[in-house]
């Protein structure tokens, strides 16, 4: 199976229950097969946009852990994601954003789940658009 590179809207909306996209968020795990592959910047910045609950942030990790393929190249990345953060600075492109299509572009990942209308602008190196497929089988 081809990895699926996964953003921080679906995995937020997939914890909490008052995100308009929980149900959309539920629906395409249960119907997705992944592997669902993400980085440390993004699950910091879902455990940070959960810290309304004492309990969510934890949750999640402790989901992620089973769920998730956690990338540990990020480090490598950082040049490429500087460069990408530079390109798309009027979008703006943040950390997470940057360092999950840096991701993309050195797995060869295609597929993004994410609820970011900026992937719909976002380039590989080689030009290419990710297709998101959270908005194409929800």
């Amino acid at each position: 199976m081809p990895e699926i590179a996964v953003d921080t809207g679906p995995l937020v909306a997939l914890f909490d229950r008052s995100e308009r996209q929980h149900g959309a968020a539920v629906a395409f795990l249960q119907r997705t097969p992944g592997p669902f592959v993400t980085n440390i910047a993004v699950l910091t910045e879902v455990t940070a946009l959960l810290d309304f609950s004492d309990s969510l942030p934890a949750e999640f990790l402790f989901w992620a852990n089973k769920a998730l393929v956690v990338d540990s190249g990020t480090d490598k990345d950082l040049p490429r994601i500087a460069a990408i953060m530079r390109k798309y600075n009027d979008l703006p492109a943040d950390l997470a954003d940057a360092s999950l299509l840096a991701l993309c572009e050195r797995r060869k990942i295609k597929d993004i789940a994410t609820l970011d209308k900026h992937f719909d602008v976002y380039r590989t190196a080689k030009r290419r658009a990710l297709t998101n497929v959270f908005f194409d089988q929800t």
